[in-house]
């Protein structure tokens, strides 16, 4: 008996005041859903309620079942995580993981602090697979691709947790279904942990392994067809209109950010002969503009997988090799993670942990020398006999409350904070650097 589940993921870039268009967007993507046969829908930039209940509204005569994640984390996420899934299956479990380190509260455009970045989760009960947890996430986007792997610490930390959780989820016996805008390219560095560390199939890479490297210019047609770009494509509307100067979107017209992730749970002597899930066709969709206006339906396109259920697989004895080359990961070892990888990340994060000391020691040092010149300007203000200096004092006085405050919060606060998630995750590398070595052949 061969069944299937068909999966999309899209982000909607749905911040309020700030994103162009985002109820004609809003309303054609919910046009869009409710004539589609998608099984599972998983949203990110879905920041407005509203939003959320119109598309929700849109397909819930066919996926009834329905999730919208709310941050929920001590000072960040304010806006909320802006995650949802909607899903045909009943849902027997939820779980909302926030990362631990999600962006700076200083960086107001870089926006991550504000709306909170995690992996929202629930759990379905599938016909022939049984529990089936469901994932969506939306990494950090600041560092981009280029430069020193410290520039993206906090993508890492956030690739490093959602692995972490999606393992966890296969250990527990159930299959795993990830996805969202991880805000990384196929050969980075998160995606290597998450793949490897979680033991997570790219059902874009598995079903288009016939695509060879791209051998001199791409269009943008090809770029997303043959290769899967989902951001800053030519294609899409909002995207800037200046040349791009980073060589990974002149080659390939644009980049890969958006994935769906699955894999198998994890053996356990009683599972040995489930059923197996492989991806069947996956492509990039949202391409074309909404109708009846020239935007596109976000900033990013979305994807499409086509996952296929072989029950047939049931009790077959495949080896090793064969499982690996149809992706069907049925075994995966304590960690694939490569000690070159451990070793590159633990780098990044102690470069991280001491640019955060000395960062801190800096705005601590503004916030005393901000409350020295406020004391300076309290205790001058009863020698100032010119009126209209008295306003100029007002600001002064304003301004310096603000940066101490700031900075204070900045500096202490905050640098801890980030200090212990990094040397949370650091510690957790070096034990799992340890059990790799413990596991490596000897030679005697």
């Amino acid at each position: 008996m061969a069944e299937q589940i068909r999966v999309v993921t899209l982000n909607c870039w749905g911040l309020k005041y700030v994103s162009k268009d985002r109820h004609e967007r809003v309303a054609a993507i919910a046009s869009a859903l409710a004539r589609s046969d998608y099984d599972i829908i998983a949203l990110q930039e879905i920041w407005v309620e509203a939003d959320y209940n119109e598309i929700r509204q849109s397909v819930v005569s066919r996926l009834p079942y329905t999730k919208l994640f709310h941050r929920y984390y001590m000072s960040s996420g304010a806006l909320g995580a802006g995650l949802g899934i909607l899903t045909k299956w009943p849902i027997i479990a939820t779980s909302m993981t926030p990362y631990s380190l999600v962006g700076e509260p200083t960086d107001v455009f870089g926006g991550d602090w504000f709306v909170g970045k995690g992996a929202g989760s629930v759990t379905i009960m599938h016909p022939i697979l049984g529990p089936v947890q469901l994932f969506v996430t939306h990494f950090c986007a600041k560092g981009g691709e280029s430069g020193p792997e410290y520039n993206r610490t906090y993508r890492l930390v956030n690739a490093w947790e959602f692995a972490k959780v999606t393992r966890q989820a296969a250990e527990l016996g159930r299959y795993v279904i990830a996805m969202g805008d991880f805000n990384s390219i196929p050969t980075s560095l998160p995606m290597n942990v998450v793949l490897n560390h979680a033991g997570l199939v790219d059902s874009w890479a598995t079903s288009h392994t016939h695509i060879p490297p791209p051998s001199g210019m791409l269009s943008p047609i090809e770029g997303v067809i043959n290769y899967g770009i989902t951001a800053d494509s030519p294609l899409n509307s909002y995207r800037d209109s200046e040349p791009s100067g980073d060589p990974i979107v002149r080659k390939y017209q644009g980049k890969r950010l958006d994935y769906i992730l699955f894999r198998h749970p994890s053996p356990n002597g009683s599972n040995d002969h489930l059923p197996r899930l492989t991806c069947r066709d996956s492509q990039v969709v949202f391409t074309d503009s909404i109708p009846g206006n020239s935007c596109s339906y976000s900033d990013h396109f979305g994807v499409e997988a086509t996952l296929a259920i072989d029950t047939q697989a049931e009790g077959k004895q495949d080896d090793m090799a064969s499982l690996k080359d149809t992706s069907a990961m049925w075994f995966k070892s304590p960690s694939e993670l490569s000690s070159n990888a451990i070793t590159e990340m633990m780098s990044a994060f102690n470069t991280s942990y001491r640019m955060s000391q000395d960062r801190s020691r800096k705005e601590l040092t503004i916030f005393g020398t901000s409350i020295l010149v406020l004391i300076g300007l309290i205790i001058g203000s009863a020698w100032v006999v010119v009126p209209w200096l008295n306003p100029v004092f007002v600001l002064l006085v304003v301004y310096l409350s603000w940066q101490a405050t700031t900075k204070l919060y900045e500096g202490f606060i905050f640098g801890s904070w980030e200090r212990k998630a990094l040397q949370n995750v650091i510690e957790e590398l070096e034990l799992c650097k340890q059990i790799l070595a413990s596991q490596a052949p000897h030679d005697w």
